[in-house]
């Protein structure tokens, strides 16, 4: 499943971000392999918004549709 497809409310931690340059724009943001979040809000047509801890970012849809996701706990 990717990030644009997550369930508000939802935990989700990132296996896969499919495109290189992607990449590397996620980790300076600090999304990265491995990191969980919780998918505390998705406005219609517009951003999915991520929680860690204090931290909240706001994700354009278009690159939230490279980053694969798997539910967790």
């Amino acid at each position: 499943m990717t990030l644009d497809k997550a369930k508000k409310g939802s935990r989700v931690m990132i296996k896969n971000i499919n495109d290189k340059d992607i990449k590397s724009q996620a980790i300076r943001i600090g999304l990265y392999e491995g990191a969980v979040f919780m998918c505390s809000e998705k406005l219609p047509g517009g951003p999915v918004i991520l929680q860690s801890k204090l931290q909240e970012i706001a994700i354009g849809r278009g690159l939230a549709a490279n980053i694969d996701i798997e539910g967790v706990r």
